[in-house]
C-alpha cells in the first residue's frame, strides 16, 4: 500500500516494499531506498542510509495523520495523505470537480443509489448520487445548477478511485 506524505510544497509517493529485522526498503516517487531503520524510543529514530547516519524525532501533530520532525539541523511539518484523508477531504468538498463539471469518487468504493437520469435538471445542494466506501455512505452533491450530460454507473456498481460517476452540463 502506497501512501503519499506532503512535506512542505512537496508531495510524495512512498510505499514500503520489505521489512526484513531492522532493514526497510521503500519506494519513494519510483526510486528505491534501503534503509536500516531503528526506534530507540516512541518517536525517536536512528537511519542508517549509503554509510550516513541520521537522527529523527517524530513528534505527532494534532490528529494522527500531520507531523512534526526534527532533524539534526532541519524541522519539517508533514502531513500522511492516505486513501482515509484523500476520502474525508474529497467528500467535504461535494465531489464535484469544478474544472470538468463531473463527480468524481474520491476513493474505491460501491454505488449504494443513482438519483438522477441523463437529461435531469439539477439545483445547487441536490444529491446526486450516494457511494459506500470505508464503511460509510456518502452524498455527493452538486455545487450549481445544471444538466445532467451522463450517468456513467448504476446501482450495485463498484467504482475505482478518481472514477468519474456523473457529467452535469
Amino acid at each position: 500500500m502506497s501512501l503519499e506524505i506532503n512535506i512542505g510544497k512537496r508531495t510524495a509517493t512512498i510505499e514500503l516494499l520489505s521489512k526484513d529485522k531492522s532493514i526497510h526498503t521503500f519506494l519513494v516517487d519510483g526510486v528505491e531506498y534501503v534503509v536500516d531503520v531503528v526506534r530507540f524510543a516512541k518517536g525517536t529514530y536512528s537511519m542508517l542510509y549509503n554509510d550516513r547516519s541520521f537522527f529523527i524525532e517524530l513528534i505527532e501533530g494534532k490528529d494522527s495523520k500531520k507531523y512534526y520532525v526534527n532533524t539534526k539541523n532541519l524541522s519539517y511539518e508533514l502531513e500522511v495523505i492516505d486513501a482515509e484523508s484523500r476520502y474525508l477531504k474529497n467528500k467535504n468538498k461535494g465531489g464535484l470537480d469544478s474544472a470538468d463539471n463531473s463527480i468524481v469518487s474520491p476513493m474505491p468504493g460501491k454505488v449504494v443509489k443513482v438519483l438522477v437520469q441523463k437529461g435531469d435538471a439539477v439545483q445547487q445542494g441536490q444529491t446526486l448520487i450516494i457511494v459506500a466506501a470505508m464503511k460509510m455512505e456518502s452524498e455527493y452533491k452538486v455545487s450549481r445548477d445544471g444538466i445532467v450530460a451522463e450517468v456513467l454507473v448504476k446501482d450495485g456498481d463498484t467504482v475505482d478511485g478518481n472514477q468519474t460517476l456523473i457529467v452535469i452540463e
